[in-house]
């Protein structure tokens, strides 16, 4: 009901009805065939001639009926569209068609229409998905544009399709003679248009680079804002793909064909690609750092961590998007390609077994949360502290200074021991003085050390212990065992520091000497004759 009431719609509009848009193109005979493109060509005509988007379409499926297997991929569409409409102002100047007269049998391999080379022949390929269809060969495509050379003078034949509403480019009708002689394949006029368009678009970039300059010198007293790092990181490329840009439509504009417009196109299209490509992989680290202000002001750490790795995905993201681009700038087929892969898919995950198990172990880890960057954690393998937490590895910075990187599947399931995690740090320590300390001197040492743990501010008061611990070899042993709370290793170190030396100084005070360990010989008797 509703497609019968569109239909009515477009007809109350003028538009003609199209039938269904997933109706097959009958190309199973000559007649078959040339009724398709002969249709499809003056449903074109119309389209041209009324502006309607959807008549003009028709030329694709006009193209369908010719063999293009020989031209290149990437300027396939744009000639067999030529072709197309070269073809179809021929064979109006030249005869009015009679359908019935074209056979309408499959058996037959090759029709030539009368008077003419125009030719229409079977696909004869099991490889082909077009094999048995009736396409007009590529020897008529090729010739079509000579072909109309050849009669563009002659008037449309009565009963004929009037052409395709094509009309010779305005260059071709006022510029001299000299400008159109060819060289190279080109004409003289073509040669000066391709070099005043690289003139003209290389004028264009430095001037695209010169305006981003201008407004970066309007937001250098915000060098950390977004808008002037965007600017910093847009500066070359930009330039590159407003070039691109004008050198496109110049290429069509110059009315460039065959070798010349494959040869422009690609390196037209690689060249975007590749502007594309550095643009948003420079754009990448103002996200990143965008990301890194905004985690900063964040409590959590999770989200510190979380910055690096969508870092490194958002850059292998954008190369292997932008090589995907290049490689469908050349005229293949990414999607054939990418099912091509798919074949060797097997191996491909054998081989890359260890990279999908450190993956998971980078995910493990940012879930569980055993260590974070810059904790002081010990392994079986290293021991120092966390500098990243990559896809692949976790990079550690060892005591040595040296680098040590521990694959992520092992950091999930080796014993980690976070001592970063820590909230004290034990300090055990033993104490020797010498054995003629009076028993009241060691009382008040001891006594003294205590109050230096109390009035420390990073001492625990709750959980520390001073007590003579008994006799050593050398000296009287006295055991100081508290901890500290400090967030590092370095206020560690200065808490530990400050303790010590109020103990020296202690000593001092007290006149405690420290022992340090001593061996005394007694000799009860010398032999006869022997004198010390």
């Amino acid at each position: 009901m509703k497609f019968s009431v569109l239909i009515l719609f477009l007809s109350m509009l003028g538009v003609p009805a199209l039938g269904s848009p997933l109706k097959p193109l009958k190309l199973d005979s000559p007649r078959d065939t040339m009724k398709s493109f002969y249709s499809a060509m003056n449903d074109y005509r119309v389209g041209v001639t009324t502006g309607n988007k959807a008549l003009k379409n028709r030329i694709h499926d006009a193209v369908r009926c010719l063999d293009l297997s020989n031209v290149n991929p990437i300027i396939r569409d744009e000639y067999g569209s030529k072709a197309a409409i070269f073809l179809k102002e021929v064979i109006d100047r030249v005869i009015v068609l009679d359908f019935s007269l074209i056979p309408d049998s499959s058996d037959i391999s090759r029709w030539r229409l009368k008077d003419t080379e125009i030719t229409i022949y079977q696909i004869k390929d099991e490889k082909s998905e077009r094999n048995g269809m009736y396409l007009f060969t590529p020897d008529t495509v090729e010739r079509s544009e000579k072909d109309y050379a050849t009669v563009k003078d002659l008037p449309y034949l009565d009963g004929s399709g009037q052409g395709a509403a094509f009309d010779e480019p305005l260059i071709e009708e006022i510029a001299p003679e000299w400008a159109k002689n060819k060289n190279l394949g080109l004409s003289n006029w073509q040669w000066i248009g391709i070099f005043a368009a690289l003139l003209i678009g290389f004028i264009l970039k430095v001037a695209t680079e010169f305006a981003i300059i201008v407004l970066k010198k309007l937001t250098v007293r915000k060098e950390n804002s977004v808008r002037h790092t965007t600017l910093l990181a847009m500066e070359k490329p930009m330039g590159l793909i407003a070039a691109t840009g004008f050198w496109y439509i110049s290429i069509y504009a110059i009315k460039l064909e065959g070798i010349a417009l494959s040869i422009f196109l690609v390196a037209i299209k690689i060249t975007f690609a590749v502007s594309v490509t550095w643009a948003a992989y420079n754009f990448s680290d103002v996200l990143t750092n965008y990301m890194k202000r905004v985690t900063d002001r964040t409590k959590s750490t999770l989200d510190d961590q979380l910055v690096p790795l969508l870092s490194k995905a958002m850059r292998i993201g954008i190369v292997v998007f932008g090589a995907l681009m290049t490689i469908q700038s050349l005229g293949f087929n990414v999607m054939s390609l990418m099912a091509g892969l798919g074949l060797g898919g097997l191996a491909f995950a054998l081989a890359a077994k260890d990279t999908a198990a450190n993956l998971f172990g980078s995910i493990r880890i940012l879930l569980d949360r055993p260590f974070h960057v810059g904790d002081w954690i010990k392994t079986s393998n290293a021991e120092g502290t966390v500098e990243e937490i990559g896809f692949r590895s976790t990079r550690i910075r060892t005591f040595y200074n040296s680098l040590v990187s521990v694959p992520n599947m092992e950091m999930a399931t080796v014993a980690i021991d976070n001592m970063g995690a820590r909230k004290y740090r034990r300090e055990n320590v033993s104490l020797g003085v010498t054995y003629d300390t009076p028993p009241e001197k060691i009382e008040a040492f001891m006594a003294g050390i205590k109050s230096i743990i109390l009035a420390s501010p990073v001492t625990n008061k709750e959980n520390f212990h001073v007590a003579f611990r008994g006799f050593g070899s050398s000296s009287l042993n006295i055991m100081v065992y508290y901890f500290v709370e400090v967030p590092d290793w370095s206020g560690e170190l200065l808490a530990k520091q400050n303790v010590n030396l109020e103990i020296m100084r202690l000593a001092k005070r007290l006149d405690i000497s420290f022992a340090f360990p001593t061996q005394s010989v007694f000799i009860e008797g010398m032999p006869e004759g022997l004198q010390v």
